[in-house]
């Protein structure tokens, strides 16, 4: 879930796909919710290796298709990069989508060791065969990038029906706000095998024992991140970072592995508590 570990990995939202095997299916709304992940390390590369890692995230996520998807999330990790030296990170990042996937407004704040936080402030909305994003922080600016780029709801919603299709790989370009808000992503997902409600767990959390949560089906997800500008060179080229994570249909998402190359990241989900949906209005 990056900037970070994405906004992407929490932007949960589904709605009924209007053609293919898709209909087979009942459409599951997703689910409102509040996640928090233990994160430790998984393993260290490189020459500079991480010799420790530990922190949390604290995911909030609420609404509907019709009034659009808000999602409040923090990730606090503590790295400790050898000679006894600690770096300490701090993100915060709230957004909102709405349910067509044409506007985002989004608002993030990372901070390093006792640095000055680095905001940005934003919002970029579809229009045609573009998309104009403006920025607020961290300078007044507007400009367009390709229609074709996705926003992290939207992103979630095309891999939960590229999953029902039965689907294993998805392209996408996206568009979090990440960074300095003006990155966009190339994206690549790899989906497995469908896992449904009823078999074992071999790591149970607090997701899997949910009685609500038990008759859904998941797929064991990997979506790695590259540069959209970084210029092209002869070989593959490697991802800024990569994400795995089991997702629900209902867009939970557990099990959590964030691979920033150098180093490899757990997120076991610590906690999980369904909110009340009820004072969501309801659609037209």
């Amino acid at each position: 879930m990056a900037h970070s570990f994405r906004t992407s990995l929490g932007a949960l939202a589904i709605a009924a796909l209007a053609c293919g095997p898709v209909q087979a299916w009942a459409a599951v709304p997703f689910l409102p919710h509040q996640a928090l992940y233990d994160l430790s390390l998984l393993k260290s590369r490189g020459s500079n290796p991480i010799n420790s890692a530990r922190g949390r995230i604290l995911y909030n996520f609420s609404g509907n298709a019709c009034e659009g998807y808000t999602s409040d999330f923090r990730q606090v990790s503590e790295l400790e990069i050898g000679e006894g030296k600690m770096m300490l990170s701090d993100l915060r990042s709230s957004s909102w989508e709405d349910g067509a996937g044409k506007t985002y407004r989004f608002n993030i704040e990372t901070r390093t060791n006792d640095s000055d936080p680095t905001p940005v402030d934003g919002i970029a909305e579809r229009s045609g065969d573009h998309i104009t994003v403006k920025l607020k922080q961290p300078e007044n600016k507007t400009f367009t990038i390709d229609g074709a780029a996705v926003f992290p709801t939207e992103q979630i919603k095309r891999i939960i029906a590229a999953a029902k299709e039965g689907k294993s790989l998805l392209e996408l370009t996206v568009y979090d706000g990440s960074d300095n808000g003006e990155k966009v992503y190339n994206t690549l997902t790899v989906i497995g095998q469908a896992v449904p409600g009823d078999k074992a767990v071999a790591a149970p959390d607090p997701s899997t024992e949910n009685a609500q949560m038990k008759s859904l089906t998941r797929w064991p997800v990997t979506v790695s991140y590259y540069d959209r500008d970084a210029k092209n060179k002869e070989g593959e080229q490697t991802p800024v970072y990569a994400m795995s994570f089991e997702l629900f249909e209902n867009g939970v998402s557990r099990a959590l592995v964030l691979d920033y190359n150098d180093f490899v990241i757990a997120g076991t989900l610590a906690k999980f508590d369904i909110k009340d949906a009820k004072q969501s209005k309801p659609c037209n």
